[in-house]
């Protein structure tokens, strides 16, 4: 049984892989060639004819020599020169085919494995991401299937092609002199050992090389991803370091694995030459009883050639099989992770909700066995309210939410919407009616515009500026230079942290949820920004029902119930006042934090008299 991709590793630990060839990683491509079997077939008849005439040439070569050049049959001559036309002439053009046609059909195989491999990683639990180096995920969906090209687009039909030659060229050998075909393979048991032992060890070559491949670009990729970070504490230096001894032992291992490589076409070579000198040797001294005319044996060179040859090719194949394996092995193995979270059989639509959540003594663990990160939590909140969650950090907070919209499944109890198990209506009708926006927002590249309407595709540019202007982000995007068209780079690093999050505010409440759900959205949001997104924000959670994550609790204060989270359970609960007249857990972090900012702002006063 495949792993199922959970080990977590960074960029300096080697994945682990089989050690032998998977052949049912192989048989698996099989399943890619199926959709274009007639593009196949037609490929397969043109080699056929293809082989066919390289089996033939030999053989008028042999009837000149020894018919027609002896008798001086000058118009057999011509006619047979005319048949030499015609084949080279057909030989071409089936070659041209060939190469066009398989090179076609093994992108288009690459096309639905890259797009089922991107499709998969789409349905992936979040600890898929956070067990491993993004930049390990990004090199199968590029450079591993990249990789496989050449296999798939030639030498998975060319080695059918190869092989055919060589049956064909064996049983016409056969045909015109079984003894000298006999000692024409007395090399081929050589040949199969030294493929054999040169397997083992460039299998081995290519697994580390393909590690190291991992590890170089999970490292690049963090490194792009951290560099603010790496120039504000000036570690460019350290850095570069670390770059050049992940880099080199990228070299040490290429190196390797192309010494490996580089061993078989010479072996190949050196036995198809030995062989052929062998045969000289035999056909003219007559050895072991064999007795053949001139244009036999040059026949018979000639058919070693097509025989050695797609010998060689075919060596050639099994060298690339064996460096793609490991490729295979790693995209296999991603495509074989299952999704911890997908559809039921039988998972019915989610209608329209209203709003009403229930969470019915729900216990939650990450893993079997594991401590319980929630502990029997039972709330009822009825449509339209809006609740907060507080607590220390580690409470349960967002685990609570991640419930809510099924990033994870409750291990004991049940969360229902509208009384339906969230666990038993499809993904999509559940999550397509709510609205989740994280402390840590995502802005793709592309304009403002597109940005937003990634929350309602169908969005018109009206409904665009009305969201926007809800969460009072018009303002500040119309004040840049192309206003809605303004293109703004990958993650939004040209805007500010709150520019960031007021944005992803518009896209969610575009999607005009059922369910609202802000995971410390207002964070990094300042303290008059905030003021006014809250006005815009009063009649927009009206009708919606509305969990709201704050360590800032004056973005929490009228919400209609308050829910105090430690140690995985609910310890206090009611609206602002009642928690305040209680004296306890939420009283003393209200007072805490009125503390900080009243000091803060005798400190800013206190600098305001000095100055």
């Amino acid at each position: 049984m495949r792993s199922n991709g959970q080990r977590r590793n960074t960029f300096r630990e080697d994945e682990e892989l089989e050690e032998q060839i998977n052949l049912r990683d192989i048989m698996r491509v099989g399943v890619y060639l199926k959709p274009y079997i007639g593009e196949v077939v037609r490929i397969l008849t043109v080699v056929i004819l293809m082989s066919g005439i390289l089996v033939a040439v030999p053989y008028l070569i042999k009837i000149i020599i020894d018919s027609v050049i002896p008798n001086k049959d000058v118009s057999q001559l011509l006619l047979l020169g005319g048949v030499f036309l015609v084949a080279i002439v057909i030989y071409e053009l089936c070659l041209r085919y060939r190469t066009v046609s398989i090179t076609r059909v093994g992108q288009l195989m690459l096309k639905d494995m890259r797009r089922d491999l991107f499709s998969h990683i789409q349905t992936l639990p979040f600890s898929y991401f956070d067990s491993r180096p993004h930049g390990k995920i990004l090199i199968r969906v590029v450079n591993y299937v990249n990789t496989l090209s050449d296999t798939l687009s030639s030498g998975l039909i060319n080695v059918i092609s190869d092989v055919f030659t060589f049956i064909i060229t064996l049983v016409v050998m056969s045909v015109i002199d079984w003894k000298l075909t006999l000692w024409s393979l007395i090399l081929f048991p050589v040949l199969i050992i030294w493929v054999r032992v040169l397997q083992f060890f460039q299998r081995k070559a290519y697994q580390k090389l393909s590690n190291k491949q991992s590890n170089l670009n999970a490292y690049i990729h963090e490194s792009i991803a951290g560099v603010k970070t790496t120039q504000t504490f000036a570690r460019e230096r350290t850095q570069y370091e670390t770059f050049q001894e992940q880099q080199g032992e990228v070299r040490k291992s290429w190196m390797t694995a192309v010494h490996i490589q580089f061993l078989m076409w010479p072996g190949v070579q050196n036995i198809s030459t030995m062989t052929i000198a062998f045969i000289y040797y035999v056909g003219v001294m007559g050895f072991g009883g064999v007795n053949v005319s001139t244009g036999v044996l040059i026949a018979f060179i000639g058919y070693a050639n097509n025989f050695w040859n797609p010998v060689i090719n075919i060596g050639n194949f099994y060298n690339q099989l064996i460096t793609c394996s490991a490729y295979l092995e790693r995209i296999f193995e991603t495509l074989d992770v299952v999704p911890e979270i997908q559809d039921k059989p039988g998972a019915a639509t989610l209608p329209q909700i209203r709003g009403k959540v229930d969470f019915n003594d729900v216990v939650f663990r990450y893993e079997e066995g594991g401590r319980n990160i929630l502990n029997l939590v039972d709330f009822h909140v009825e449509p339209g309210r809006t609740i907060a969650l507080v607590g220390p950090t580690g409470a349960g907070k967002t685990t609570i939410i991640n419930l809510l919209s099924r990033f994870y499944d409750v291990s004991e109890g049940s969360v229902t919407i509208d009384g339906y198990d969230v666990r038993d209506v499809t993904l999509e009708s559940l999550r397509r009616q709510m609205g989740v926006m994280l402390q840590d927002t995502f802005i793709f590249s592309g304009n403002i515009r597109d940005n937003i309407r990634y929350g309602n595709l169908d969005a018109s540019d009206e409904e665009i500026e009305s969201a926007a202007k809800a969460v009072h982000a018009h303002e500040f995007i119309m004040e840049m230079p192309n206003g809605y068209d303004t293109v703004v780079e990958e993650r939004g690093a040209t805007l500010s942290a709150g520019q960031r999050q007021l944005i992803a505010f518009a896209r969610v409440l575009l999607a005009d949820p059922r369910i609202l759900i802000l995971d410390e959205a207002t964070s990094n949001i300042d303290t008059r920004t905030e003021e006014a997104l809250q006005a815009g924000l009063d009649h927009l959670l009206k009708g919606r029902t509305s969990f709201i994550i704050a360590h800032r609790l004056s973005t929490i204060e009228n919400a209609d119930e308050i829910f105090y989270i430690d140690h995985g359970q609910i310890m206090e609960h009611g609206s602002h006042d009642e928690l305040l007249a209680l004296k306890q857990a939420y009283f003393r972090l209200y007072e805490s934090q009125y503390a900080m900012i009243r000091v803060a702002n005798g400190g800013e006063a206190l600098q305001a008299e000095q100055a």
